[in-house]
């Protein structure tokens, strides 16, 4: 397998991990860029963006990372916060009156945005069409009651807290969250990432190679069933370019993977046109820990961020944070050591968070600092 782009010698030992998942038989396409104190000193890419091995996975390759896009989300509601424009511990309902139906007056939006408002999904039989309606889907969440005391557990919201959010966002800014991070990201600081990709982008999406099983979520309960186990638990019914196009921060991000990472090292660094290192600091810091009540793991959530501890799938430091996606994608920040990265691929395992072969990755990298 013959690799491309670049690696500092130092980091000999990646490149040699990389090149044996694709020689295994692990991957079709993938890129890994690592960066430390600002500089790149990984980005590797190779494989194939099409199913039929016809199309190279190069430099250009936007990649679907599915629940990596809460990182992107979680960081433009911090910025909202950053200008006094909300605060994490006041009511949702206070932007959003809607929302205090049904018990909801003094959910948080740091219990928001941590998973524990008790909303991972419907119950009820629905269209999956309707999650393309974004007026209709905020109508029924804000009519929805929790499914627990909020602020008692953390259930993972795998699709609806890109909904929840980005009401929120939508009523302080005025904007979308799509278009939010077109104009003070992607133009402003020259990142490849897009949640809601216009049509003439399509033709750099690598093709998806599924999983051949069912991720394991242990004993069937009524959250596992909302967030993921019926046929609506997700947005479908319509093609897959309607999917790229519509705008749902938390699960169609479709980015570049360098570009990925460098939008992580901006909040691994210290102050950045991104954010200033006290609101990174305040967002990812722990609201809870324990037993998901969705995902079958013991999870620390920050407000958006998925943290480090107790599972360490993003290197050995405790305070870093970040998102993983289904089928393998994921992306971190470690402000301790001002160490990010990022890793996307099309060929999608079954693990829900922390596959192994990023997590070979990460930690060779990491033993080479």
């Amino acid at each position: 397998m013959s690799l491309s782009g670049i690696c500092d010698p130092r980091f000999r030992a990646v490149r040699d991990v990389f090149e044996k998942s694709f020689t295994d038989g692990e991957e079709l396409g993938a890129r890994f860029s690592f960066i430390v104190e600002g500089e790149t000193v990984i980005d590797l890419w190779g494989g194939h963006a099409d199913l039929k091995r016809e199309r190279a996975f190069d430099e250009a390759t936007l990649v679907p990372v599915f629940s990596v896009t809460k990182a992107l989300t979680a960081t433009l509601i911090a910025r909202l916060v950053e200008a006094g424009k909300l605060s994490y511990t006041q009511p949702v309902a206070e932007v959003w009156p809607e929302f205090a139906q049904a018990g909801k007056a003094a959910i948080t939006l740091e219990q928001m945005m941590s998973h524990q408002a008790g909303l991972p999904g419907f119950l009820e039989p629905m269209d999956p069409a309707l999650w393309f309606d974004w007026d209709a889907i905020c109508a029924k969440l804000a009519a929805l009651p929790p499914m627990w005391p909020p602020g008692t557990a953390s259930g993972y919201h795998a699709v609806t807290v890109g909904y929840l959010a980005g009401e929120v966002f939508r009523r302080v800014d005025g904007r979308t969250v799509g278009a939010a991070l077109k104009e003070d990201v992607r133009e402003a600081l020259g990142l490849d990432l897009w949640i809601g990709l216009p049509d003439e982008q399509h033709g750099r999406v690598a093709e998806l190679q599924r999983p051949k099983a069912l991720p394991q979520f242990g004993e069937v309960t009524d959250p596992k069933k909302a967030a993921f186990l019926t046929p609506w638990a997700a947005p479908g019914g319509r093609s897959g370019a309607d999917w790229r196009r519509a705008e749902i921060p938390s699960a169609n991000g479709h980015v570049r993977g360098l570009d990925l990472a460098r939008f992580m090292a901006l909040l691994a660094g210290g102050d950045s046109p991104l954010l200033k290192a006290s609101t990174v600091a305040e967002a990812s810091r722990e609201r809870i820990q324990g037993q998901d009540l969705v995902l079958p793991y013991v999870i620390s959530w920050g407000a958006g961020y998925m943290r480090n501890v107790p599972n360490f799938f993003h290197g050995p430091t405790p305070t870093t944070f970040g998102h993983s996606g289904w089928g393998g994608a994921c992306a971190f920040a470690d402000t301790a050591r001002h160490v990010a990265g990022a890793y996307v691929m099309n060929r999608q395992d079954v693990h829900l968070i922390g596959d192994p072969r990023s997590r070979r990755l990460i930690d060779a990298a990491y033993a080479c600092l």
